[in-house]
This record gives C-alpha cells, structure tokens and sequence, in this order.
C-alpha cells in the first residue's frame, strides 16, 4: 500500500476512538504482571508507565466534554500538533517519572488496567454526546476545538502509543485501520501536499517513521529528498 488516502475525517469518530481505546484494552487486559515492566517505544516508558499516560489522556477527554467551550475554534485536529514538537529525553524526563510513579503506586497491574477501561470507555461516551452536538466546541490545553477535530487527536495519541507499547507484545492486536487512517491523515497536514507524492511507506511505517519511533534509512532520504529534514513531525 502507498501513502494513506488522504480527505476528510471519517463519519462515525466516536466508534473509531472507542475501538481504539478498545484494542488497547485487549492488550493489556490478558498481560501478565511482569509484562507491565516490558519496555516501549517511548524510552524509559515500560507499559505500566505509558498506561497510566494513556489514561490521562482518557481523563482529559472526559474534563473537556464536561466543559463546553463558546469562543471560536483556534486550532483542528492538524494545528492542535503544531504546539507538540518532538522532545529530547531529558525534557521529557519529568513527564516520564511522574507516571513512573504513578504506575508503582497501583498494587497490582491489574488495577491499572480496570481503571483504564473504565475512565476510557466513560471517554468514549462522553465523545460520542459530544459528537452527537451540532458544533459543539471543547476547550483543551489551552485551545478550543470542534469535538471532531478533538476526537481526532484522542485517536492519533493513543493509536501511536499503542505503537509504541506492542513491539515487545508480539501476540497483541494491532492498531485499528481507521484508526491509524486518521492518524496519518493528521501527519498528512503537517508534513504538508508537496511531500505527498514521494511517500512510498504503508501507513503503518509513515506513522513510526514520522513520528520517530523508526529511524530513515538511506533509501527513506532518498525517497523523501528535501522533505527527509523534516522528521520527526512529532514526538
């Protein structure tokens, strides 16, 4: 398959992000308790950790469908990223460390896992209200966006982390397709048309590879030309 098609966001986005937060679930719903130490993606982020990421994500979508925004949209689903650009390690090490925490403070994985479902399924209902709401608008880090482009963000978050968290999971589920069909459209707007035509990847590899979760070989450089500087889109 060549580069994602590339459009409008997908009718029906509150079903994408609840099969989405979904798979996660099934992920981590049959782990054993040593699987949560299995290390990610996201550098010094075991699954545990990177859990708990996931369900403040989840959290947040529910404190932003609890509060309705009136002033008009700053930013969709593509220039909501812009404020997001990749972080090195080190700025990212405070982040890292707060869900280190919060992770050994369960006593027991499985906790961990009830409360993700639960907080993400309630996400899932509170989107699909909001959805439901001709033009309704949430307020979120500092921005206000339509409930569409937010939902849209909500997926692109936890499609890429669910990435991140089954490379030492080979028997996990993968990402859903549209899913991750929405997740390239939103780095098909950042990276901008006039890279378009050179990417030659399946949209699983353009998501790790734009996102930096793989490195370019020679033959991506000499794909992407003068567009291979720009990666990562984000971090």
């Amino acid at each position: 398959m060549k580069a994602p098609e590339r459009g409008a966001l997908p009718l029906g986005l509150a079903a994408t992000l609840g099969r989405t937060y979904g798979r996660l679930t099934e992920t981590v719903q049959g782990l054993a308790d040593a699987d949560f130490e299995r290390e990610t993606r996201c550098a010094g982020m075991p699954v545990g950790p990177l859990l708990v990421h996931l369900l403040y994500d989840a959290q947040r979508a529910l404190i932003a469908f609890a509060s309705p925004a009136t002033a008009d949209p700053d930013r969709d689903f593509v220039t909501y990223w812009q404020d997001f650009p990749p972080r090195s390690e080190s700025d990212a090490e405070p982040d890292t460390k707060f869900v280190r925490g919060v992770a050994a403070a369960y006593r027991k994985p499985g906790l961990l896992v009830q409360h993700w479902r639960e907080v993400s399924e309630a996400a899932v209902r509170a989107a699909a209200v909001g959805l439901a709401v001709k033009g309704h608008r949430v307020e979120t880090q500092g921005h206000v966006l339509n409930a569409k482009d937010f939902v849209a963000t909500l997926v692109l978050e936890s499609t890429v982390h669910h990435l991140d968290l089954i490379v030492g999971l080979p028997d996990a589920p993968e990402p859903d397709p549209e899913a991750l069909q929405v997740t390239a459209r939103t780095l098909d707007g950042l990276f901008g048309s006039a890279a378009w035509d050179v990417i030659g990847w399946d949209t699983t590899t353009y998501v790790l590879k734009a996102t930096g979760r793989l490195p370019l070989d020679e033959d991506d450089v000499d794909m992407l030309g003068p567009h291979a500087d720009r990666l990562p889109l984000l971090g």
